[in-house]
């Protein structure tokens, strides 16, 4: 395998794959197209809403309209609440949840099976509708940065309790790539280490990270350590092979690009809000910020075009989300701006 700084910077589409294995991995259609996916879930939700487990899976129907014949087709599924702050009841009223697809072979979840929904949180809210499709834009920016993402797909989700075939909500909702296929994908395996260390990491990759994070006003993360007893990492997962390391960025909920109304800063921050960057890359790195810098500057009009083209994405949203990509590209090319806010404002440790 290459080294993981020159696949970075190259970017071909299959860089995330030594050649020996490209035959071998298994493709996954659901991420094959960006279009929306028109759904409809029959299950207990009244059940799942009420008690929230994360250990019983319970059945259920996922039923999607097939693009190029425009048929419906239905999968059995086993379906459950997931997640930690959003699972909570006097957080979110709709939590998200975890989709198990079983066997479904010959569909567009061929070679899927336990995948997170990020969904709403609160029914019939335009604030919480628009949120999802900022999440959902956070994972597509970095897709368009690197291979060393997961993917995302963006559904429009009609969820129908079982028992009495009444419809709970019709709400936007997206998958996103499961762990397993994530690192297959790019030929690499999870690490289940509680924790690593900067110097063990990737630096290009790291930066890159960093610096994207700091572009959707993200602090709820760690790439070195997660909660006690818990595989590393907090909102990252670690990856490996060959001696190669890197943590890979999820879960961007919480951030100033989302902005959902229950948002609130970590306190130790000193923050005003979810929307005030504050750059939490490493100083050993900070020799590589021009040229990841520079990356996203290459990146820039397909991260605009991803913002334009969305559909469901309000005017107003949109305008916000235009405004909040044109500060982070001010500020990173002004030398005095990137002397204050991330050389002097990195960490040593």
């Amino acid at each position: 395998m290459k080294p993981l700084y020159l696949l970075l910077l190259t970017m071909i589409p299959t860089a995330a794959l030594p050649a020996d294995k490209e035959d071998d991995v298994k493709g996954v259609p659901l991420f094959d197209d960006d279009e929306v996916v028109d759904v409809t879930i029959t299950a207990p939700f009244e059940e799942i809403l009420r008690t929230r487990s994360l250990e019983e899976e319970l059945p259920g129907t996922f039923v999607y309209r097939d693009a190029a014949s425009g048929e419906d087709i239905s999968l059995d599924i086993k379906i459950r609440a997931r997640g930690k702050f959003r699972r909570q009841k006097e957080n979110c009223a709709f939590p998200p949840l975890r989709i198990n697809f079983r066997k479904s072979n010959q569909t567009l979840f061929a070679n899927s099976d336990k995948m997170k929904l990020v969904t709403h949180c609160r029914n019939r809210s335009n604030a919480y509708e628009q949120t999802v499709y900022k999440e959902y834009l956070a994972y597509r920016f970095l897709n368009v940065l690197t291979d060393w993402s997961f993917r995302a797909r963006l559904m429009r989700v009609r969820y129908v309790e079982v028992e009495d075939g009444e419809e709970i909500a019709v709400a936007p909702a997206f998958l996103v790539e499961d762990d397993e296929q994530l690192a297959e994908r790019i030929g690499m395996k999870r690490d289940e280490a509680e924790s690593t260390s900067v110097e063990a990491l990737d630096p290009a990759y790291t930066n890159l990270s960093s610096v994207y994070q700091y572009l959707i006003g993200n602090t709820d993360f760690s790439p070195i350590k997660g909660p006690p007893g818990e595989p590393c990492c907090h909102n990252y997962v670690l990856m490996r092979n060959d001696g190669t390391q890197i943590s890979i960025p999820y879960d961007f909920d919480n951030t100033g690009l989302a902005n959902p109304p229950h948002a609130r800063p970590n306190p130790r921050f000193g923050l005003a809000n979810v929307k005030q960057r504050l750059y939490r890359g490493r100083c050993v790195n900070n020799d590589r910020l021009e040229t990841t810098f520079q990356l996203f500057r290459d990146r820039k009009d397909k991260i605009y075009a991803l913002v334009n083209d969305l559909d469901g994405l309000s005017n107003s949203e949109r305008k916000k989300t235009i405004r909040y990509i044109d500060a982070f590209y001010k500020i990173i090319n002004s030398e005095r701006q990137v002397n204050y806010r991330f050389r002097k404002a990195c960490l040593g440790e």
